[in-house]
Order: C-alpha cells, then sequence, then structure tokens
C-alpha cells in the first residue's frame, strides 16, 4: 500500500510548480568562463533592460551625461570616503588637518584634488545633462515627473558642493559663504531665521562647520541615493531614453532593437573610463585652492560666492535684493517645475531643438542675449542710476520693481516678436525664451567672475 501524502504536502507541491513556471531554473553554463560572462550578464541586466532601441545608441543624443554623473557621484563617494579618515570638522582642526593631508598622507593631495574637481566637474555635467533632457524635448509625457526628480538631484549637487566648500575652513571658503549665506537675510519674512538656522547662529563658526558637514557627508548622500534610484527607475518604467522623432513623423510601434550586452555597455564602460582618466590627469596637473587659515577680522578684496552662485551675486548688483534674491529665483523655480506641464502644440521627441527652425530662433535668443545682457550691465554701472534720479522713491520701487518691469516686458516682447516673425509653435517660442534667459543667466555668471574686481567694481579680465 503506498502511503498517502498530506494536504500540506500537496499544497506544497502544488506551490512549487507554480513557482518553476513563473521562474524556471536557469540553465548555468558549465564552464567557469562562461559562468562568470552569465553572471555579469545577470547583473548588469538588474540596471539594464536586456535589449534597447538601436536609435538610442547615438552618441549624439546624449553625450553620455547621465553615464557620467553617475560615475562622478560614484567617485565623490569613494574619495569622500578616505578624507573622512583624516578630516577634523571643527574650526581649530579643519585648516590643520587639510594640511596634514595634503602634506604628510600619501596620495593625499591626489585625493583632495580628484574630490574636488570632480565636485566642480559634476555641477557642470548635472546642469549640460538638464540641458540635454530639455533640448531634445525629452521632458514630454510620460516623463514629465522624471523632469522634476532630476530639478531635485541638481539641487542636491549644488548643496553638496557648497556644504563642502566650507570644509576647508581657509580664508576662500569662510568669506564666500559669508557671502552666500549673508544673502538669505534679504528673503522678506523668513529670512534672518533662515540665516540663523544655516549657520547655526548670527556668524560663521563651529556650529556651521559642524552643520555643514553633517549635511555635506550624510543627509545629502542619503538624498542622491535615493532620488539617483527613483530617477533610474522612472527612466526604465518611461521605456528608457527617447527615441528621436521629429513632429511629422509617425511613433514607431516596433523600433529596431539590440541586445544591451555589448551595445550599451561597450559604450558606458569607454566614457566611463575617459572621463576618470581626464579627472586623474587634471587632479595631477592642478591642485585644489587652499589659501590661508579662515580670519573673521580680515575679509578678502573682492569678497565673491562660489562660482556657481555669481550669477545671482551679479544680479545682486543691478535689483533690489527682494527680486534678486527672492522673487527672480522663485519665479525662475516655478517656471522650470512647470516646463513638463505647458500644454505645447506638438511633441518632438529626442531631436535636438526640434527642428531647423528651432534652432535658428535658439541662435537668434542666444545673440540677442550676448547683446542686451552686456548691454544692461553697462548701462546700470555707468549710465543710469534710477536710485539718485528717483530720490524719495523706495529702493524696492527704484532699484526693484522699475528694472523688473523693464526686464520682464523686453522678455514678453521678445517671446510675441519672434513666435510672429517665425510663425513658430509654442514648442520652439518657449524653448527660444528658455535659451535668452540661459544665455543671460551665463554672461552674468561670467561677469560675476571675470570682471568684478577690487570693490567689485567692472575690470577687464587680464
Amino acid at each position: 500500500m503506498k502511503p498517502q501524502k498530506s494536504q500540506s504536502s500537496e499544497n506544497l507541491g502544488y506551490f512549487h510548480r507554480i513557482f518553476q513556471s513563473i521562474f524556471p531554473d536557469p540553465i548555468i553554463p558549465k564552464s567557469e568562463q562562461e559562468r562568470k560572462r552569465y553572471l555579469l550578464k545577470n547583473l548588469i541586466l538588474h540596471f539594464r533592460p536586456a535589449t534597447i532601441p538601436e536609435k538610442t545608441l547615438k552618441f549624439s543624443l546624449t553625450w553620455g551625461l547621465g553615464g557620467m554623473a553617475v560615475i562622478l557621484v560614484l567617485l565623490q563617494f569613494g574619495t569622500g570616503l578616505l578624507l573622512k579618515f583624516v578630516y577634523e570638522p571643527t574650526p581649530v582642526g579643519a585648516y590643520t588637518s587639510i594640511l596634514m593631508l595634503q602634506n604628510e598622507v600619501v596620495f593625499g593631495q591626489l585625493i583632495r584634488n580628484m574630490h574636488h574637481w570632480s565636485a566642480n566637474l559634476l555641477v557642470l555635467i548635472v546642469f549640460m545633462h538638464m540641458l540635454r533632457v530639455f533640448f531634445t524635448n525629452a521632458f514630454h509625457p510620460p516623463r514629465q515627473f522624471n523632469w522634476i526628480v532630476g530639478l531635485g538631484l541638481f539641487s542636491l549637487v549644488l548643496i553638496a558642493n557648497f556644504t563642502g566648500y566650507l570644509l576647508p575652513y581657509d580664508q576662500l571658503a569662510y568669506w564666500a559663504v559669508t557671502v552666500s549665506t549673508g544673502m538669505l537675510e534679504y528673503i522678506p519674512g523668513l529670512g534672518v531665521h533662515l540665516q540663523e538656522m544655516v549657520r547655526g547662529g548670527s556668524d560663521i563658526g563651529p556650529a556651521t562647520l559642524s552643520i555643514f558637514f553633517a549635511i555635506h557627508t550624510a543627509l545629502v548622500p542619503f538624498g542622491l541615493i535615493i532620488l539617483m534610484a527613483f530617477h533610474f527607475w522612472r527612466t526604465r518604467k518611461a521605456g528608457g531614453l527617447v527615441i528621436p522623432r521629429r513632429p511629422q513623423e509617425d511613433i514607431e510601434e516596433k523600433p529596431i532593437r539590440v541586445p544591451t550586452v555589448p551595445n550599451l555597455l561597450v559604450r558606458e564602460v569607454v566614457t566611463a573610463l575617459v572621463l576618470l582618466a581626464f579627472i586623474l590627469v587634471f587632479a595631477m596637473v592642478f591642485n585644489a585652492p587652499l589659501e590661508s587659515k579662515a580670519n573673521p577680522g580680515l575679509s578678502p578684496n573682492p569678497t565673491k560666492a562660489p562660482w556657481y552662485f555669481t550669477g545671482i551675486q551679479e544680479m545682486l548688483m543691478h535689483f533690489h535684493p527682494s527680486f534678486s534674491l527672492f522673487i527672480i529665483p522663485i519665479l525662475m523655480m516655478i517656471a522650470l517645475l512647470g516646463l513638463p506641464y505647458i500644454d505645447y502644440e506638438s511633441k518632438p521627441s529626442g531631436v535636438w531643438f526640434g527642428s531647423y527652425k528651432g534652432r535658428k530662433m535658439a541662435v537668434v535668443a542666444a545673440i540677442t542675449a550676448t547683446i542686451a545682457t552686456p548691454a544692461g550691465i553697462l548701462t546700470d554701472e555707468y549710465l543710469v542710476d534710477l536710485a539718485a534720479w528717483m530720490q524719495g522713491v523706495p529702493a524696492f520701487i527704484s532699484n526693484g520693481l522699475i528694472p523688473f518691469v523693464v526686464v520682464l516686458a523686453g522678455s514678453i516682447g521678445f517671446y510675441i516678436l519672434i513666435k510672429r516673425k517665425y510663425s513658430a509653435t509654442n514648442n520652439e517660442a518657449i524653448q527660444a525664451l528658455f535659451v535668452l534667459f540661459l544665455a543671460s543667466f551665463i554672461i552674468l555668471t561670467a561677469t560675476g567672475i571675470w570682471l568684478r574686481g577690487m570693490g567689485m567694481k567692472l575690470m577687464l579680465p587680464f
């Protein structure tokens, strides 16, 4: 007589057959070389789809910027971890530990150089990656929310650079952070309280260094890991990179797909190796800046914010602080957040500037900004002094509201004029306006970095 199976055994067998039908046993290669190749391929395919559209492999579609940003973040994590073994986050020990790192620790100078330069390069790479997404119209549905996530990642990168800027605690870092945090007090209502919260008091000191160190080494890395993972997942969910398609082209139902390994993998590895080689050579040739120890009683002249904030500092030279530090940045942030949700007439994807007309309008916008922005700077610097002309009028109006209305009216006029002149679509006109603001801000940044000298007066760069 055969032994009868228990009910629980039958249930286990039933669920096992279902599991096997869904997740069949993999066919693992027998040879060692095949087994390693199999494991590597499956590891890669946990982060990448098995196949990708062939059109998305074109390097000029993305320029590898997203992958470069990932490599730079990982490099920041690695070099930052090594620096923490030596760095002491106190006003007395910070500068001394940096000197010891550079002079006594083997490869200490090189590690700091790599950390410093890759951090600055990361700002540029993430910024260019966002421009790539915008100019290839890759922020339209179903990718609109990923644009918002990208803005969050860019903000975290800026916070990482800004909080790390203070850590050497030299003159350059101390006064740059003093200027940058000093801007916060002009924010209406919450400015002073926000400034004290960031500084940990009324002045830059031990509490500030402790706060910046905690944000730089704990909060920002945690935020980057979470948002990067979410960003990749949203990209994967949207079907990967956008497939280049002009407005008049139909959506290709079944694009030609090729295996991720080796087609995409080889390109990503080569890009990563070239980037790492560039950073290594650059770090071997150029040392990260380090001035004398921070001296709260001796302010350098001129005192400038970090380079990625000098555009805002330059605006402060021409607008009332309430406008340059609060109203204008808030309006620009709202505009960037709302870009994917504007009702566009057409949604070309993956094609740079959308069309030939779009490229032509972008060039016109860049030329307009190149002429109008320096002209405005020179006019405000040498010809027109609204505060002197309008004595008795509040500075908020004479140096704030009036210049702002002039710039706003000029921007609206440019939008209307260029849309009518080229019979442009909403996409092309908004893109041209974006280029106008972008080029203007780049010129303001360049002016603040290279053309402001003693007393923040204009000077020739040489």
